[in-house]
C-alpha cells in the first residue's frame, strides 16, 4: 500500500518543453526571455530552452536544427534575415513540430503562428514625427538594421514612403548598420569624415542602440549635434524611454516585446485551444511629453514582475520543502512498520515519532512566516480600501446618494471587514485552529455617520508626526489623516526615518514593521537607544497580528502597536494619548511666585544649596541642567555654546528640550538665572546689582525687566526687612 501511494504521488502532467531561437542577444530580448521564464510561472509543464545566435545565420541554424534534435514540442523563432533561416525552420515544421515566428519574419508559409509589431507602420509613423519635428525642411541620416532583416527592411519603406510626402524632408544618406551601436558608429563616423561642414538635422537609428552610436560618432566628430530618433523604446536604465527622458534621444518608438502573451500562444497551441494565425502589437511613440509617464509605468511594471520572481522563488522553496518532508513522512512510516517485529519497536516508535513531530513544528513555522507574509500584502490593500472608504461614508456626497448606492457602500464595507477577519482567522489557524466564518451573515450597518472636518492646516506649533512606511499609498493616506491636526515628515524605510528622526526630532513616529533597508524592529530600536530621539514615542502600524509579533514590537521599545486595517479615530486617538501623557519638565530650578515668596519669613543668608526635592528628571536634562548651571555666571553664554557642549547641533537642542520641557533653551536659560537670582535675593546681602552680574545679566535694568515679567515684582521688593 505505501509503494502504491507513493507511486501515485509521482505520476506528473505532461511536460512540454518549448525551444526558443533568439537571432541576438540584447537588452530587447533579455526583456522578452525574462517575460517568458514569468509567463512559464503559471504553467508549472512548460520547460523553456533558450538559444541565442549572435547574428550569426550559421548559428541559429545549427541551433534550431540541435533544438529539434533534443526533442522540443514546440518552437519559437525570432528569424535572423528573412530568407537564410527558412530551411531550418522548414525542416522543423517538416517533422511536426509547431512553429511561431515572432517579431521577424521569413519567406517560408510552414509556420504555425506569427506575432510581431507592425515594422513598416513604425517606420511610417516615424516619419511622419520627424517631418512634424522639422517644421517640413531639414536634412536627415538613416542608419539602417541588419542587412536582409524584414524589420530594417520593413521600418525603411515605411520611413521613406513618409519622408517622400514632405519635399522639403532630403535624405542625405542611407548608411548601412546591423542594430549593433559600434557599427552604427563606425559607419556614421566614416561618413562624417567624407563629408566635413555638412549640417544634418536629424538622424534616425533603426533602433535605440544605433541612434545612440551614431550619436557618439557626432559628438567625437566635434560636430553640430542634430535631432537623434530611434526604436525599441525600452524601459531600464540605459532603455530607450531613459535615453529620450534624458534628451540624449529626441523620440523612440516602443516595439513591444510581450513574451508572457508569447508563451501564452504557445501553450494554446499545444493543449490544442484556438489561436490567431497572425497577432500584431501596439506600440506607442515615445517623446519628451510622455517619456516620463511611460518610464514611470514601465519601472513600476517591472518592479512587480522582480516581486512576481522572488515570490515564485519562494513558493519553489516551500514546495520543494514540502515534497521532501512527505517523502520523510512515507519513509518513517515504512521503518515504523518494519521495526515494531523487533524487540525494540515500542523505543523506536517514540523516537520516530519526536523526529516527525520536530519536522512538522519546523513547518509548522515556515508556513506561519508565509501566512504573515501573505498577510502583510494583503492588510496594506486592505487599509487602503477600509480607510479612504470610512472617511468617504462620513461626506455629504454619500448622505446625499441614493438608496441603491448606500446598499452597494455598504456591500463593499461589509465584505471587506468580513475579508479582514477571514485573513485574522487563516492566520489563527496555523497555530492549531479551522478558519470558520462565523461572522459570514454579518448584519448591514448603519453607514450614516457625522460628516468630518475638513483638511485644516495645522498651526506652526502643531507637533510633528514622522510616517515611516515602504508603502507610498499607505504614507498618503496617514498624511490625509493626520495632517489636518499635526505637522507631517515621510520616509520610504527604516533607515531614512532615523536621519530624519535625529534631523528633524519629531514629537512622535507612525512606523511599518516589514521594510527594506531597516524594517520597523530595529528601527524602533535604534530611535529609542539614540540621545536625541530616545524621547520620542512609537507607534508600530503593521499587519504582523499575532500574539509573538506584538511582544516582538514591545520588546523593540515601541510605545503601541496597532495592527492593519485600523480605524482612523483609533490612530488619532492612540496619537493624541501618548502626546498628552508624555512626561514634560516645566519647571527645573523650582522658582515660585512673588505671592508665596511674601507670605514666607525671610531667610538667613547662606551659601548652602538648596535642599528642596529636586522634580523628577531624565538623564538628557539633567546633562542640560549642570551644563547651564556651571556657565550661568556667564553673560555671553548661547545655545550655540550649550549645543556645543551637548554634542548636538542648534536645531536638534532646540526641538530636543522643546519636546521635553515645552520651553526653549533660551527661555530655560533665562528661567535658571532669574531662579537663581530669586534665592540670592532671599539667601543673600548682595545687592540687585551684584546679583544681576553674578547670574549672567548684561545690566541690572534688563534684570529686573526681566525679573518682573516672570514674577510681577521688582527684585526689590522680595527682601523684608529682619
Amino acid at each position: 500500500m505505501i509503494f502504491g501511494l507513493l507511486a501515485s504521488c509521482s505520476q506528473e502532467e505532461k511536460k512540454y518543453r518549448i525551444g526558443v531561437s533568439q537571432c541576438s542577444d540584447d537588452i530587447w530580448r533579455d526583456k522578452q526571455n525574462s517575460e517568458l521564464k514569468i509567463g512559464a510561472y503559471f504553467h508549472d509543464n512548460v520547460e523553456l530552452r533558450f538559444a541565442a545566435a549572435f547574428d550569426s545565420d550559421e548559428r541559429q541554424i545549427q541551433q534550431i536544427d540541435s533544438l529539434v534534435e533534443t526533442g522540443i514540442d514546440l518552437l519559437i523563432v525570432a528569424p535572423n534575415q528573412v530568407s537564410t533561416i527558412s530551411p531550418a525552420i522548414d525542416r522543423a515544421y517538416d517533422k511536426g513540430i509547431p512553429v511561431i515566428v515572432f517579431e521577424r519574419k521569413t519567406n517560408t508559409k510552414k509556420y504555425t503562428a506569427y506575432m510581431g509589431a507592425d515594422n513598416y507602420e513604425m517606420g511610417h509613423l516615424m516619419g511622419e514625427y520627424v517631418a512634424t519635428r522639422l517644421n517640413e525642411h531639414g536634412k536627415i541620416i538613416e542608419v539602417m538594421g541588419l542587412k536582409g532583416s524584414s524589420p530594417a527592411i520593413e521600418r525603411h519603406n515605411g520611413f521613406r514612403e513618409a519622408i517622400a510626402q514632405h519635399p522639403g524632408i532630403q535624405v542625405v544618406a542611407t548608411l548601412q548598420g546591423d542594430w549593433t551601436e559600434p557599427t552604427a558608429y563606425n559607419t556614421v563616423k566614416q561618413w562624417l569624415s567624407k563629408n566635413k561642414g555638412e549640417q544634418i538635422d536629424l538622424v534616425f537609428g533603426m533602433n535605440d542602440r544605433t541612434a545612440m552610436g551614431a550619436r557618439k560618432a557626432f559628438e567625437e566628430a566635434g560636430a553640430v549635434l542634430p535631432l537623434f530618433c530611434g526604436i525599441d523604446g525600452l524601459p531600464g536604465e540605459n532603455g530607450g524611454i531613459r535615453l529620450v527622458q534624458d534628451s540624449l534621444l529626441d523620440a523612440s518608438y516602443i516595439y513591444p516585446t510581450h513574451g508572457d502573451q508569447l508563451l501564452q500562444l504557445a501553450v494554446d497551441i499545444l493543449e490544442g485551444k484556438p489561436y490567431e494565425k497572425e497577432t500584431n502589437l501596439m506600440s506607442a511613440l515615445v517623446t519628451q511629453d510622455n517619456a516620463r509617464v511611460l518610464l514611470m509605468e514601465s519601472e513600476e511594471i517591472m518592479r512587480q514582475s522582480h516581486s512576481l520572481e522572488q515570490l515564485h522563488e519562494k513558493a519553489s522553496q516551500y514546495l520543494n520543502q514540502l515534497g521532501n518532508q512527505r517523502t520523510l513522512i512515507f519513509v518513517a512510516l515504512a521503518a515504523i512498520f518494519l521495526l515494531l517485529a523487533l524487540l525494540v519497536g515500542i523505543y523506536m516508535y517514540y523516537l520516530q515519532k519526536a523526529r516527525i513531530q520536530d519536522e512538522r513544528m519546523e513547518m509548522e513555522r515556515e508556513q506561519l512566516d508565509f501566512y504573515t507574509q501573505v498577510s502583510h500584502e494583503l492588510r496594506t490593500p486592505l487599509t487602503l480600501i477600509e480607510g479612504p472608504l470610512d472617511q468617504l461614508l462620513r461626506t455629504n456626497d454619500f448622505r446625499n446618494a441614493s438608496d441603491n448606492a448606500q446598499e452597494l457602500f455598504s456591500i463593499v464595507r461589509r465584505n471587506t471587514q468580513r475579508l479582514t477577519r477571514l485573513i485574522n482567522k487563516m492566520l489563527d489557524a496555523q497555530v492549531g485552529g479551522t478558519i470558520t466564518d462565523d461572522n459570514a451573515h454579518l448584519e448591514t450597518q448603519n453607514l450614516a455617520s457625522p460628516e468630518t472636518a475638513g483638511n485644516v492646516k495645522p498651526d506652526e506649533d502643531a507637533p510633528t508626526v514622522l510616517i515611516v512606511d515602504d508603502n507610498a499609498d499607505i504614507r498618503t493616506y496617514l498624511r490625509s489623516i493626520l495632517q489636518g491636526q499635526y505637522s507631517v515628515l515621510e520616509a520610504e524605510d527604516g533607515k531614512r526615518g532615523l536621519e530624519l528622526a535625529r534631523e528633524q526630532v519629531p514629537d512622535l513616529i507612525v512606523s511599518d514593521v516589514m521594510m527594506p533597508v531597516m524594517n520597523g524592529l530595529e528601527f524602533c530600536q535604534q530611535v529609542k537607544k539614540d540621545d536625541i530621539s530616545s524621547h520620542i514615542p512609537v507607534i508600530l502600524l503593521t499587519a504582523r497580528a499575532l500574539e509573538k509579533h506584538q511582544i516582538e514590537g514591545y520588546e523593540s521599545g515601541a510605545d503601541a502597536y496597532i495592527t492593519k486595517p485600523f480605524s482612523p479615530e483609533l490612530l488619532l486617538a492612540r496619537i493624541d494619548n501618548l502626546l498628552q501623557s508624555r512626561h514634560q519638565l516645566k519647571d527645573l530650578w523650582g522658582m515660585k511666585p512673588a505671592e508665596q515668596l511674601a507670605e514666607e519669613p525671610a531667610k538667613v543668608p547662606s551659601k548652602a544649596p538648596s535642599t528642596a526635592p529636586a522634580p523628577i528628571e531624565d538623564a538628557f536634562i539633567s546633562r542640560f541642567k549642570k551644563m547651564v548651571e556651571e556657565r550661568l555666571s556667564d553673560s555671553n553664554l548661547s545655545v550655540e555654546d550649550l549645543a556645543a557642549d551637548m554634542g548636538l547641533s542648534r536645531v536638534q537642542l532646540y526641538r530636543k528640550v522643546k519636546a521635553l520641557t515645552g520651553c526653549t533653551p533660551v527661555d530655560l536659560l533665562r528661567k535658571a538665572r532669574l531662579a537663581q537670582a530669586q534665592r540670592l535675593l532671599q539667601e543673600s546681602t548682595l545687592s540687585v546689582s551684584e546679583i544681576a552680574y553674578q547670574v549672567g545679566f548684561a545690566s541690572p535694568s534688563y534684570f529686573t525687566k526681566c525679573y518682573k515679567d516672570e514674577f510681577g515684582t521688582v527684585p526689590g521688593e522680595v527682601r523684608k526687612p529682619n
